[in-house]
């Protein structure tokens, strides 16, 4: 422990855990405790009264910071225009999160003039790594405490006696089924009987949508416009972009559309379950795949699904504040340009699904395509490009049939 340290701005969510982390600082540290609150769309409810909550876990004060916009804006943007999923599942509703947060918390340690940070990460997940990793880029010159891989504690009874024997009031209890975490992205799910992979997730598990048998038996159509690949209106109304996530959350959970069952491979090496739920992001990433469709030649549609795996990665490490995230940023701003356009989905029973698209921009011709008679292609043209396209294996194909015999070359 570096008992240097004076000052520690703490990333805090009013739970057990960061309730219990403010007197410990206070005491193995011997410094002052500041509170730090991020508001990243993960509800009123979660938020009520969490400055009075950690003033009475000890703090000195509390800082809450309204990060939704910029949340929506600088890092979903770019992760959908991308089409960031990882493992091919994934919206990366939690990862997505971890950078905007770790970046307020070092603005406001260096507004207070904190010399430490810390975070209530266990030491078996993947947020410890995104924590430190922006804390490293950011903020070298401050101390990182992370709790959870120094004291002894090791489950909510003992956190909870731990409190008790300071009478610092907890809302929580010593069972907790599952263990949640929300944003303006989604909302994640893990414990109870999702830890065993061979059990079906309980209706109790999914908290934002409604399951797919219970949905409307009618469908809803939706008209999304984009412009360069950024969200501009739905049913011609222009929304703020976190409030047009928060509603096709409502409308898309509505449906059943969304949810997500998960093995994953953690940065750390562990595989975990997890269920999640993304009603918003489902759409989105659908329309947007429906107007690329429209738009995108097929080298450009390659690159940008090789783009979008490697950018998802790199986003579930914990890389966001590299060089390498702005190449690529720049790289999906690029690709993006041409993605103006209206694309219509329907919703339906857990499902969404792209029914029609059109754009300025598109390079679909009816004249090329049709199976109708047209005067713009000659099919005859096709025997060439075979030929030349097939050319590598005819070569082979004659050379094994002549018996090997012409190596091509000098020896």
């Amino acid at each position: 422990m570096n008992k240097s340290v004076k000052k520690v701005v703490l990333a805090y969510s009013g739970g057990l855990d960061t309730s219990a982390i403010v007197p410990w600082l206070k005491e193995n540290y011997d410094c002052e405790v500041v509170a730090f609150v991020a508001d990243v769309g993960q509800g009123d409810e979660e938020l009520a009264g969490v400055e009075a909550k950690a003033i009475a876990s000890g703090a000195s004060s509390c800082y809450i910071a309204d990060l939704k916009d910029k949340f929506a804006q600088d890092v979903i943007v770019p992760a959908l225009k991308a089409g960031a999923i990882y493992e091919g599942q994934y919206l990366l509703g939690t990862a997505l999160a971890r950078p905007i947060i770790a970046q307020a918390q070092v603005e406001c340690a260096l507004a207070v003039g904190a010399d430490a940070l810390a975070h209530g990460c266990t030491g078996k997940g993947n947020d410890q790594v995104r924590f430190e990793s922006c804390f490293a880029a950011l903020a070298p010159q401050l101390t990182v405490i992370a709790p959870w891989r120094e004291w002894s504690m090791r489950s909510r009874p003992q956190l909870l006696a731990y409190l008790a024997e300071r009478n610092i009031p907890t809302s929580a209890s010593a069972t907790k089924i599952y263990s949640r975490d929300a944003n303006l992205w989604h909302i994640s799910t893990e414990g109870g009987e999702l830890e065993n992979p061979w059990n079906e997730p309980s209706e109790q598990v999914w908290t934002w949508t409604t399951s797919p048998e219970a949905a409307p038996d009618k469908p809803e159509y939706l008209q999304l416009s984009f412009s360069k690949g950024e969200l501009s209106a739905i049913n011609g109304e222009q929304h703020k972009f976190a409030d047009a996530i928060v509603l096709l959350n409502t409308i898309a959970g509505a449906h059943g559309v969304g949810r997500l069952d998960m093995v994953e491979n953690r940065l750390v090496g562990m595989k975990s379950r997890g269920c999640y739920e993304t009603p918003a992001g489902a759409v989105l990433l659908a329309a947007l795949q429906g107007l690329e469709s429209l738009v995108l030649d097929r080298s450009v549609l390659d690159y940008r699904l090789r783009l979008g795996h490697e950018f998802a990665q790199l986003i579930y490490d914990g890389r966001w504040f590299t060089p390498l995230r702005e190449a690529m940023v720049a790289a999906i701003n690029s690709i993006a340009e041409p993605l103006t356009g209206d694309v219509v989905v329907k919703l339906y029973k857990g499902n969404v699904t792209v029914t029609q698209r059109r754009s300025p921009n598109s390079l679909y011709s009816n004249a090329f395509a049709t199976f109708d008679e047209d005067e713009v292609y000659n099919q005859q043209h096709a025997e060439g490009f075979i030929r030349l396209y097939s050319l590598a294996a005819r070569i082979r194909a004659l050379h094994q049939a002549g018996g090997n015999d012409n190596h091509g070359g000098d020896a």
